[in-house]
C-alpha cells in the first residue's frame, strides 16, 4: 500500500461490541502496527466511556484519536485530555448527529470524522445526505476561520470518492474498496484517487 503513494496514515478501527455491535482490535494490534509501519496512525474509537482508553492508545503510538461524541459524556475534558497527551485531537460523528452538537468544541479540534455509514460494520452502502453534512462543515469551520480537517469514514469507494473530496473532506477514510478490489489495495487507491483528481 505504501508503494502506491496514495496512502497518508493507517486508521485504526476499534470496536468494543457495546458502543456498536462488532468487536474489532485493540491495544496489541496498534502496538504493532506502530512498530511495523513508518505511517502515522490514526485511531477510531468506537467504544463506550473512550476517554478511559485514550491513554493507552496514545502510548501504543497513535498520532490522532477519535473519540465519539455520542459516546463522551464529558467531550471537553477528553478533548483536553488528546491534547496533553500529544495526540492529534479528534470527533467522530454518527449520520443522525447535528453538527452543531460540534460547535463549542471545534476550535479545540484537529479533526472531525463524518461518518457517511452507521458506524460498526465494513462495507456498507454510503449514505447520500452525508455530503451535504461536509458541505455544511466546511462552511462552519471557514466562517469561524478554523484550521479543522474534515475526514469522511464508510462506503467511500471509486463512486463516491470524488463527490465526497468536492464537497469539501481533507480525508477520505477507505477500506473495504482497498481490501476488496480485484487489483489489490495499491491499483485500488490508484484508481479512486485517479478519480478525485
Amino acid at each position: 500500500m505504501e508503494e502506491s503513494g496514495a496512502i497518508a496514515r493507517l486508521h485504526v478501527d476499534v470496536m468494543d461490541g457495546h458502543f456498536v455491535p462488532n468487536l474489532s482490535i485493540g491495544l496489541p494490534v496498534v502496538e504493532s502496527l506502530h512498530q511495523h509501519t513508518g505511517l502515522p496512525l490514526a485511531v477510531h474509537l468506537m467504544v463506550s466511556e473512550p476517554g478511559r482508553h485514550v491513554k493507552e492508545f496514545a502510548a501504543a503510538g497513535a498520532s490522532l484519536i477519535w473519540v465519539h461524541l455520542e459516546a463522551c459524556q464529558h467531550i471537553h475534558r477528553d478533548v483536553q485530555l488528546l491534547k496533553e497527551l500529544g495526540v492529534q485531537a479528534g470527533i467522530a460523528l454518527n449520520p443522525g448527529t447535528p453538527l452543531a452538537s460540534l460547535e463549542e468544541i471545534l476550535p479545540d479540534l484537529d479533526s472531525v470524522l463524518l461518518m457517511s455509514v452507521n458506524p460498526g460494520f465494513g462495507g456498507q452502502t454510503f449514505i447520500p445526505g452525508a455530503l451535504k453534512r461536509v458541505r455544511r462543515l466546511r462552511e462552519l469551520l471557514g466562517g469561524l476561520n478554523l484550521r479543522c480537517e474534515i475526514a469522511v469514514d464508510g462506503g467511500v469507494n471509486e463512486r463516491t470518492a470524488a463527490d465526497v473530496a468536492r464537497a469539501g473532506a481533507d480525508v477520505l477514510v477507505i477500506g473495504s474498496a482497498l481490501f476488496r478490489h480485484s487489483g489489490g489495495p495499491g491499483r485500488a487507491a490508484a484508481a479512486i484517487l485517479g478519480g478525485v483528481g
